[in-house]
Formats: structure tokens, sequence, C-alpha cells
């Protein structure tokens, strides 16, 4: 991977990660077969229904459908990570090599760095369902959408839902993802200079963030700080960021639950009662869970399909859906986090307040 070997050492985040997530469900190979065989299936017949629903025009097959295990998710996401944080790793291992450490305290302390990023991938990765990863580049592919199978197995037995109604659900999610990207070309690069910006603003003195660290975890633990890790650190530009990069998350997540519980009555039967267990499971975690979300920030991202979910559809209710694509024309249309709050807002400055008579 390319990135800076003394600061982070990927391979142990890599095994870290894959012994702490384990395999998931028992399934036997003709099951696992029919499942792998059925999301990509799912997947490919998404793509014309959200272009229908939504009416955005987007390329087919422009990204590898992976249909991957908990080990390859994790994989994916080291390389990508790895990737997108490369410049920040390099202003680090700058700063520590000013202090001239050993090239045994070096390799202790990436080992460590490395392990530390595996326990967070190794949570994430027994409970995500699907992810489309747009910056994923290589040649013939524009990003590439995951369907983590043994994770879907997981939830749809859990939930005791029809399978192959909760499979598609799933997959109209992922897919409406794609097509945002895909139809929408600038939207990679505008969220790609956000991050990177937010990147540039980071510390990068080990003992200033270090000396924070544990104060910051113990407010979040108990409830005295509201936000992530990420938010009490950072500065008021990356606040700023952080701002805009949550409305553009928010508008991205909500559109693809809108879409996908949108599109579901026409071809998943069941959908209404997926998402009445799917909405009530989020709200059935332990502790321990509740205290590790609310460290990796997994509350905000629960609130992005929440609050997102009701701006579009409050936006769609006042404009209609062609109304409502005005999102995506330019950069300056996109909502901010505070529009996302009050959709009436951006109804007002993108169409004019005069809808508020209609």
């Amino acid at each position: 991977m390319a990135t800076n070997p003394s600061m982070i050492d990927w391979d142990v985040a890599v095994k870290v990660a894959a012994k702490m997530a384990g395999d998931g469900p028992s399934v036997t190979k003709k099951e696992a077969d029919a499942v792998v065989a059925e999301l990509r299936a799912g997947a490919a017949r998404s793509t014309g229904l959200v272009r229908d629903y939504t009416g955005l025009v987007a390329q087919e097959r422009t990204a590898p459908v992976l249909v991957v295990n908990r080990a390859g998710w994790i994989q994916a996401n080291a390389d990508a990570f790895a990737k997108l944080s490369e410049p920040l790793l390099q202003r680090f291992a700058e700063k520590i090599a000013e202090k001239a450490p050993s090239q045994m305290s070096q390799t202790i302390g990436s080992r460590v760095s490395g392990a530390e990023i595996g326990l967070m991938l190794g949570f994430l990765s027994s409970r995500i369902l699907g992810q489309f990863d747009p910056f994923f580049q290589a040649p013939g592919a524009d990003g590439r959408l995951m369907l983590v199978a043994p994770n879907i197995v997981h939830v749809e037995r859990e939930l005791g839902v029809d399978p192959h109604d909760f499979r598609l659900w799933v997959c109209l999610h992922e897919e409406t993802h794609r097509v945002q990207f895909t139809a929408v070309p600038w939207m990679r690069d505008h969220l790609f200079a956000l991050m990177q910006e937010m990147l540039s603003e980071v510390r990068t003195d080990p003992q200033e963030m270090v000396s924070e660290i544990s104060e910051k975890v113990a407010e979040l633990i108990s409830g005295k700080s509201e936000g992530s890790l990420m938010e009490l650190f950072a500065t008021p530009r990356q606040r700023e960021i952080l701002d805009q990069i949550t409305g553009v998350m928010s508008l991205l997540e909500g559109h693809a639950d809108v879409v996908m519980d949108g599109v579901g009555p026409s071809v998943i039967p069941s959908v209404d009662k997926i998402r009445a267990k799917f909405t009530e499971r989020r709200k059935g975690m332990g502790v321990l869970d509740r205290v590790i979300r609310r460290l990796l920030g997994l509350d905000q991202k629960m609130a992005q399909y929440r609050d997102g979910a009701v701006f579009v559809r409050h936006c769609i209710d006042k404009v209609g859906m062609v109304g409502f694509n005005r999102v995506w024309e330019k950069a300056e249309n996109l909502p901010s986090k505070a529009e996302i709050l009050d959709p009436q807002s951006w109804v007002d400055r993108v169409h004019g307040p005069a809808l508020l008579s209609s």
C-alpha cells in the first residue's frame, strides 16, 4: 500500500480486523453461491429501477460489483484509507522525524496504530451491509460497489424478513449511490476536495494530540460532550468543512433511503415490514455497542440517514422530483447541514420563496 510504513502498519490492521470480525453466519457452499448470484443480479436489476424512480441517468456497469466476505471488505477499506490518508501520514512522519525516534519505537508505534485501526475496521466489518466507494479507480472502473454477503444474511435472519426482498432492498440503496456519483460526475471531485482540505487542517504534533485524547474520550462516554472524536478535535475551519461534508453525506444517504423505500412497493412486497424492523433494530444496541458507535461517530451516521430522508421527502413534496433534482446541478445547490435540518430553507434558496404560497 502506498503510504509511509513508519506511521501505520496496514498489514497488522488487516490481521487484527479479520480476527475480530470472524466469518459471520454459517452457510453451506450451495447457499453461499446462491446468495452471491442473487446479490449480483439484484445490483444489475436495480440500475433501471433507480433511473426510473429518480430521473437520474447514469451509464450502466461503470463500477464492478464485488460480493465480498468480511475479510474482503476489510482489505478493500484498508487500501482506501491508506490512499486517502497518505498526505496526512506523510506530514505526521515528517513531524516525528524531527524528534529522531529510534527505529524500534517507530516500528512499535506503527504496529500499535495498525492494531487500533484494525479494531475499528473489525467492528465495522460485521455491521456494514454494502458500500459504494466512489474514489476507487481502475481501468474501465469508476468506483466499486461492495455487498457484504455474510452480514446481509445475518441481518435478514435476525429480522426474520423475506431474504429475497431484503437482498434487493440493500442492492437498491447501494446502486442509488453508484447512480448519484455517475450521473453527477462532479460530485466525486467535490467530496474528495472537501476531505483533503479536512485532512490538511489536522494538527500533526503527536504530543499535543495525545494529551487531549483521554479527556475527550471520557467526555464522550459520559455524555458531557456531543458529537464524535473528530468533531471534538476539529479546528473552527474543520468544523465548517465537517458541516459541508455532513450536508452532502446526509443528502446522499437520505436520497438512497428514499429511493430504496420508494421503489420498493413495486418490486419488494414486504418493503414496509423490512423498513419497520430494520429501523427498530438500530434502537436495540447494547451499551458497549452504543459507546463504540458514539466514539466512531456512527450516531451521526444514523442521523444522516434519518435527517437526509426527511429533507429529500420534504423537497420532493414541495417541488417534485424534477425540482428536487436541481440539487445535482452544481455544488452551490447542495444543502448545508443547517438546510438538511430545515428543508424549506433549501427550497426557498434554490427555487425562491414564492413557492411558500404554492
